[in-house]
């Protein structure tokens, strides 16, 4: 896929997640302010698949809401065990927009295929 813009910057509290869905993938997109930074993961916990998006946030902390399970939002990596990381895409903030490198899933190239418009020669 490549760098996608996700979400307007104002979108995003400072205090929680914003789930959102992206070509397939379910996201969880944070906003860390010291300094001004985006993180997304896969909204999914890799414990048990709670909803990122709806955890707490501390500082640069979300803790799943099914089970407690902290995740630090600049890695993704597990704060209790070094086994666990939550799937984090690169991002960046840029003209007031949350952008991530979303890779595809398997199957995208068919449906980004059926979008474009017919092309002689091709």
């Amino acid at each position: 896929m490549g760098w996608v813009r996700l979400i307007e910057w104002d979108r995003c509290p400072p205090d929680r997640g914003v789930y959102l869905e992206c070509f397939g993938r379910e996201l969880a997109v944070f906003r860390l302010d010291n300094p001004p930074r985006a993180s997304v993961l896969d909204n999914a916990c890799p414990h048990s698949g709670g909803n990122l998006a709806g955890g707490k946030v501390d500082g640069a902390v979300v803790r799943c809401p099914w089970h407690d399970w902290a995740f630090d939002l600049d890695t993704g990596q597990c704060i209790h065990s070094e086994k666990a990381a939550a799937v984090r895409y690169p991002s960046e903030v840029r003209s007031g927009s949350v952008w991530a490198d979303i890779p595809a899933l398997p199957g995208d190239h068919l449906a980004l295929d059926a979008q474009r418009p017919n092309q002689p020669g091709v």
